[in-house]
């Protein structure tokens, strides 16, 4: 092979190894970083996984239009949100804090904020925050808040004032903060009428009170539970609420091999729960195990089942 001819297939190596990292560089999720985000308390390293395609070309939509618009409000709660959505809450978090120093008393800053301090387990920043957002809203009309991955009938379920106390309730519980929790929820039920609303406040009333010994009030809630409810996302709340109710069998909510994801996550805590206050912790402990072995980490039942692993249950 003469010099010449080398000379060119050297250049067209370097040309297709620059054209492949050009190709990876315009792909969405193709150069995405594997941002480390937390510490879990079981000690473990916590990564953001690869974010879809969709959700990556949605952000891209998003930080455009934060770009273009930087003092506006809602450009930049939906940049913040979708960077969440992606896994990097860090990130999230950093783009809420630049925008409350323009919006100092803004209560969706504040919500959203909180929300990403409990995926990272930062609790005590959760609570602040969510406490302050509970204070602003006092006094103030509540109003639907819209999805950022919507449901299959598109159709919002879940309202601001309703999120503020849903966030606060579970920032406590991790803090094992229980009766502060259960204010939170108490007053996360009355914000809507909405049967999600209803199930998922209803859930964490109920397991919060039969976690403090208070098995008659716990049973008083579940009386606005009943088959039939119009329920579309927070079915796994859904059941477990009939499972408490007895209107369910366990064998029809609890499938141990169930795929890792943040409904069956939250029906596989539900039943821990259930084992641990009817006097079988090993059980308990067995689901909480499974729990914290699947990947969806930033999901509060994984958060939840952490918790429980970490403080034992007789403990609280």
């Amino acid at each position: 092979m003469n010099r010449l001819t080398i000379t060119i297939v050297l250049l067209l190596i370097v040309s297709c190894k620059n054209s492949e990292k050009e190709s990876n560089k315009n792909s969405n999720a193709g150069d995405w970083s594997h941002e480390y985000q937390s510490i879990s308390q079981l000690g473990d390293t916590l990564y953001a996984a690869t974010p879809s395609e969709k959700i990556m070309a949605e952000l891209e939509d998003k930080r455009k239009a934060h770009e273009m618009s930087p003092d506006d409000l809602d450009d930049l709660i939906w940049y913040g949100r979708f960077i969440a959505y992606t896994g990097d809450y860090r990130k999230a978090i950093a783009i809420y804090t630049d925008g409350l120093e323009k919006f100092p008393d803004e209560s969706r800053l504040l919500r959203h904020r909180g929300h990403r301090y409990i995926s990272i387990r930062e609790f005590d920043k959760a609570i602040a925050d969510l406490s302050k957002a509970a204070d602003l809203i006092q006094g103030k009309e509540n109003w639907v808040e819209q999805d950022g991955m919507p449901n299959e009938q598109n159709i919002p379920v879940s309202t601001m004032h309703g999120n503020i106390y849903y966030h606060l309730g579970l920032a406590y519980y991790l803090n094992r903060n229980l009766p502060a929790a259960l204010d939170a929820y108490k007053n996360c039920l009355q914000t809507s009428h909405n049967p999600d609303n209803v199930v998922s406040a209803t859930h964490w009333i109920y397991m919060i009170q039969r976690r403090m010994g208070r098995k008659d009030a716990a049973d008083n809630y579940l009386r606005n539970i009943k088959p039939g409810m119009n329920v579309i996302e927070n079915d796994s709340y859904y059941k477990a609420c009939l499972f408490y109710k007895g209107e369910l069998e366990l064998e029809e909510v609890y499938d141990p091999n169930a795929e890792s994801s943040p409904s069956n996550t939250a029906l596989k805590y539900a039943v821990g729960n259930w084992y641990m206050y009817n006097g079988m912790p090993r059980k308990a402990k067995e689901i909480y195990n499974s729990i914290v072995s699947g990947k969806d980490w930033a999901s509060f039942g994984y958060i939840a089942a952490e918790t429980d692993l970490v403080k034992p249950y007789s403990q609280r």
